[in-house]
């Protein structure tokens, strides 16, 4: 019979870089969270196309922070740290790892077509050299479209295909000797609280917010794993 934990140790010959690059990728994750968290706290979102016109104006570098400029590093470190977990836990669950690994590049994916931050900041600069009403007046149709694309289908889509995908890597997590059982917990925790979206009105954003909390002690507690297999020899 061929012992996993042997096969995971081999594997580290191969995979050490993957998984120190995957433990800093999780650790920088959790930093840019905690930024973006402090960017909300402080300069709370507009609820209007011309709330984020004059946001855009008066400091651009918050109004991209606001349209989750960070959010777009998340997501494609994010990948680095799914490819990282399948590496260390297919010889657990092969098929179940592969699909939560697709179904994560699949959401990160979809998640950079629902990104809107640019083309606002653009929007943006046009309406402040707008010159008559009727600019305007399309500029804010054209700035209201893309809040809508922004917070629509493709975004929801995007957050729960990483719910199922962080959910399916917790669950194998738990039957896995590499990480711990604390580890498992608050990824599934932090899952289910994924499959309420943002997006679904107050509840929604009080529940996403509280998912962070699990997330973040997840996003710690592999960074520090990744760095262990990464020195194992």
């Amino acid at each position: 019979m061929i012992d996993p934990i042997t096969h995971v140790e081999t594997d580290n010959s191969v995979w050490k870089s993957l998984y120190k690059i995957a433990a800093i990728a999780s650790l920088t994750v959790f930093v840019l969270m905690s930024i973006q968290i402090v960017v909300f706290i402080l300069w709370p979102p507009p609820n209007t196309v011309i709330g984020w016109f004059n946001l855009f104006q008066i400091n651009k570098f918050v109004g991209l922070l606001d349209m989750d400029l960070l959010l777009i590093v998340d997501y494609a470190l994010l990948g680095l740290v799914f490819l990282a977990l399948w590496v260390a836990l297919k010889r657990f669950n092969q098929s179940f790892m592969a699909i939560a690994l697709t179904f994560e590049l699949v959401g990160i994916t979809t998640y950079f077509a629902s990104t809107a931050a640019f083309e606002m900041l653009s929007l943006s600069n046009q309406y402040a050299i707008a010159t008559t009403n009727a600019e305007r007046s399309v500029l804010l149709a054209a700035g209201q479209t893309i809040l809508v694309i922004w917070v629509g289908t493709a975004f929801n889509v995007s957050y729960i295909l990483s719910a199922i995908a962080l959910l399916i890597v917790s669950v194998i997590m738990v039957r896995s000797p590499i990480f711990s059982k604390t580890t498992a917990y608050m990824g599934i925790l932090a899952s289910l609280l994924m499959f309420v979206p943002p997006t679904a009105g107050s509840i929604g954003v009080f529940i996403s917010l509280i998912s962070l909390i699990p997330t973040a002690i997840w996003l710690i507690l592999i960074a520090r794993k990744f760095f262990q297999l990464g020195r194992r020899e």
